[in-house]
C-alpha cells in the first residue's frame, strides 16, 4: 500500500495591528513558515492583517474559496483583549468546528502556562480548507502547531474527501 496523498497547500495569516502597519516584525509568521516547510507543507501565501473581524474574515474566505488552499494557519488575536477578534472572524466563516483540536492545543499549553485557559482559539472547516487559530507569540504559535501536526495529515485527507476506512489500532 502506498502512502496516502493529500494537498498540503497553506496560507499563514498573521493578525496584528502593529504588524499590519509595519511597526512590528512578523517573527511568528516566519517561524511557522519554517516549521511547516520542514514538515512538507507548501506555504503559498503569507499575509499580515489588522485585528479587524471584516478584514480577517475576508482573507480567510479568499484563501479558502478563491485560492483553495488546504490549510490556513492564523497567528495572533486569540486572547481576551478587546482587539483579539481572530476566533470571532474564524467562527463567522467556518462551516464546522473541530473542538478537539482547539481543546488539545489548550490542554498542552496549560501544562506550560495558566494563561492557556483564556485562549479562545478555534479550529474549523470551510469547504475543503482547515482553518486553525494559533497564539501570536512565536513560542506559543510553534508549541500549538506541534500539537496539531500529528493529526493534520489524517484531518486534511478526510476534509479533502478520502472515503477509506480509518485504521483501527
Amino acid at each position: 500500500m502506498g502512502e496516502k496523498k493529500f494537498c498540503r497547500t497553506t496560507a499563514i495569516v498573521t493578525v496584528s495591528d502593529r504588524g499590519s502597519r509595519g511597526e512590528r516584525d512578523d517573527i511568528s509568521g516566519r517561524k511557522l513558515l519554517e516549521r511547516l516547510n520542514a514538515e512538507g507543507f507548501e506555504v503559498l501565501y503569507q499575509e499580515i492583517v489588522p485585528d479587524e473581524i471584516s478584514e480577517i474574515s475576508r482573507v480567510l474566505r479568499s484563501y479558502a474559496d478563491d485560492k483553495k488552499v488546504a490549510l490556513i494557519i492564523t497567528t495572533g488575536g486569540t486572547g481576551v483583549s478587546p482587539r483579539d477578534v481572530t476566533p470571532d472572524a474564524s467562527l463567522a466563516v467556518v462551516e464546522r468546528t473541530i473542538p478537539g483540536m482547539a481543546e488539545a492545543m489548550r490542554a498542552a499549553s496549560l501544562q506550560k502556562t495558566p494563561h492557556a485557559m483564556i485562549s479562545r482559539a478555534v479550529v474549523g472547516i470551510r469547504g475543503k480548507t482547515l482553518i486553525a487559530n494559533l497564539p501570536g507569540s512565536p513560542k506559543g504559535a510553534l508549541e500549538n502547531l506541534e500539537v496539531l501536526l500529528p493529526a493534520l495529515p489524517h484531518a486534511l485527507e478526510k476534509i479533502q474527501g478520502d472515503t477509506s476506512e480509518c485504521a483501527t489500532r
